[in-house]
């Protein structure tokens, strides 16, 4: 005597349910963490203007500009992202980028330049603020 099939028993879902429950707890973590550093990265292309600015500055004067005024650049607040707050210059041309809490409230960015044999090299330093370094891009880490 044939029987028909009845479709899926207990056991069978719950097994599917632990199944999509684990790979949940793996992806989202990910997730979070790639979100953040694609808002890093923001950051830093909003920083590249300044960059540019600040090299043609210290082409120019043989000094860092010590701020956005002298660099040529918009005020830090006006440069502003999705989740940036502002991009200033500082002291020694030092551009910091402050962002939300998107990424994390207090974290910053120092992008600091430094000229060797007739060009400029950047360093990023995330150190004291907010700012977890596995949430910066590849170059800054």
């Amino acid at each position: 005597m044939k029987r028909a099939q009845q479709g899926f028993t207990l056991i069978e879902l719950m097994i599917v349910v632990a199944i999509i429950g684990i790979l949940a707890a793996i992806a989202i973590p990910a997730y979070q963490d790639y979100t953040k550093r694609a808002h890093v990265g923001e950051g830093l292309q909003l920083a590249a203007g300044s960059k540019t600015a600040i090299a043609e500055y210290y082409a120019s004067n043989g000094v860092w500009p010590t701020s956005n005024a002298s660099a040529g650049i918009a005020s830090a607040v006006d440069i502003k992202g999705n989740a940036v707050v502002s991009v200033s210059v500082g002291a020694s041309g030092v551009v910091t980028v402050e962002y939300n809490e998107k990424v994390a409230s207090g974290a910053q960015l120092a992008i600091t330049p430094t000229a060797a044999s007739g060009s400029i090299t950047w360093a990023c330093d995330a150190s004291g603020s907010a700012m977890s370094t596995k949430w910066l891009p590849s170059n800054c880490r």
